[in-house]
């Protein structure tokens, strides 16, 4: 048999050295606070599932946004080191219009 844990005795004491009654049982409300209070949990539950859901497409939009960026950047690479190879004249050892890259083994 399960028996409830021990609680001990609350003792309220005011300022002026006396005790304080103990508070009587908060009531539970009618069945429209309990309502009310569900629907609010899970309105409160909707908003931040919905600020998630905007906080990720905005993630989204802002990867979007980049990906110009980095494909003009790649570009603006390889067109200058296509040049300077072109400039460098002469065959390097990569094939015509490859740059030679040297690696040493020690």
């Amino acid at each position: 048999m399960t028996q409830a844990p021990h609680r001990p005795p609350v003792l309220d004491m005011t300022p002026e050295g006396e005790f304080r009654d103990t508070p009587q049982a908060v009531p539970r409300g009618t069945w429209l606070d309990r309502t009310l209070l569900r629907l609010g949990g899970a309105a409160v539950l909707a908003a931040f599932v919905a600020g998630g859901l905007i906080l990720a497409a905005s993630a989204v939009l802002l990867l979007g946004l980049l990906i110009p960026v980095v494909i003009v950047a790649g570009l603006v690479g390889f067109a200058t080191l296509w040049w300077r190879a072109r400039r460098a004249g002469g065959r390097p050892r990569g094939g015509p219009g490859m740059p030679a890259f040297v690696i040493i083994r020690r």
